[in-house]
């Protein structure tokens, strides 16, 4: 019967980096790392149907551009056929989803690892977060850690592994979202690889440090603190013409600092939920955002969503070529 063939995954999203740069490994050796800022909502869906009996790399993909997922279903199907004993076969691949592309939010990974566990429920097999891991990044050459569970993970994003487990959870935030550049997508890979000196890597690691510290003490203001460092050093390639106003709205308002995806347009102004009046804060950041023409975009809390959080509810994801599809329409967060 056709359910004995179908499988289904999802996979959520993220709201950019708190933490982005080289880092040394357990070895000494240093490498590209990130940690990300985890957001509910937004998310990618996958159906994939076996057809037995058709050769392995007939795959056919509904949108029929997403390359990286089509990519990570030949790779799923090779990996669960040798763990279930099965031969391996083609199939049907459906993904859907309503996250905003090319801002930073993860949309390639959550297609991807929406596509894996569908593979695998249709294989009736769960792979475990290491092998989904090394088998986003075989199809995507890097990916975000959207697999793993929800502490906060410095992790190695071109090679698919964990640094670094910072603490059990990050600190209670209220994250104020909104996008530069008017939303238009960034192509990661087209981005000069940027050389980083000895300087650079000492204040990453200083930056790593601070941030397990403020895991470790449930200090919110210093994680703004290392989300702000770290955007800043993000603009030296990113260079957002915006970045000085989201900096100067920052200030004004005495908020803990901003976050900013290093590979995308998506930003953040950091509150402290325990802090008095917080609505009427939430408030005045949305009309700043607003008259400095900086379209905000959802409300949220590290622990929950943020009541009447979400500036926008609806859209839907464009389904466009892999990064850079198109712009996505504004707010669609």
């Amino acid at each position: 019967m056709i359910r004995d063939l179908l499988g289904t995954g999802h996979a959520s999203c993220h709201h950019g980096e708190i933490l982005q740069g080289v880092f040394r490994d357990s070895t000494g050796r240093w490498c590209h790392g990130l940690v990300t800022l985890p957001m509910t909502g937004p998310g990618s869906q996958a159906e994939f149907l076996r057809r037995p009996g058709s050769p392995p790399d007939l795959i056919t993909v509904e949108p029929g551009d997403r390359s990286k997922a089509a990519r990570a279903a030949a790779l799923a199907v090779l990996e669960c056929a040798r763990r279930s004993g099965q031969p391996p076969c083609g199939g049907h691949l459906l993904i859907t989803g309503d996250i905003p592309v090319g801002l930073g939010m993860g949309s390639s990974t959550s297609d991807v690892l929406a596509v894996l566990r569908a593979v695998a429920d249709a294989y009736r097999l769960r792979l475990p977060p290491g092998t989904l891991a090394a088998l986003a990044v075989r199809a995507e050459l890097a990916c975000d850690p959207l697999m793993l569970d929800a502490r906060p993970t410095l992790f190695a994003q071109r090679e698919g592994r964990v640094l670094e487990v910072l603490g059990p959870r990050l600190p209670p935030l209220v994250v104020v979202g909104c996008v530069l550049g008017g939303g238009a997508p960034v192509d990661t890979l087209s981005l000069p690889a940027r050389a980083h000196d000895d300087n650079d890597m000492r204040a990453y690691e200083q930056l790593r440090t601070w941030l397990r510290q403020a895991v470790a003490t449930g200090d919110a203001a210093l994680l703004g603190q290392v989300a702000t460092a770290s955007a800043r050093r993000g603009q030296q390639l990113l260079r957002h013409p915006e970045f000085d106003t989201l900096i100067d709205i920052a200030r004004s308002l005495g908020t803990l600092g901003v976050q900013i995806a290093h590979s995308g347009a998506v930003a953040g102004l950091l509150l402290d939920p325990a802090a008095p009046d917080l609505q009427r804060r939430v408030r005045r950041c949305l009309q700043a955002l607003e008259s400095n023409g900086l379209p905000a975009t959802r409300t949220f809390s590290t622990i929950k969503e943020f009541p009447n959080g979400s500036a926008h509810c609806g859209g839907d994801r464009p389904s466009g070529p892999d990064t850079p599809r198109r712009a996505a329409h504004l707010p669609a967060v």
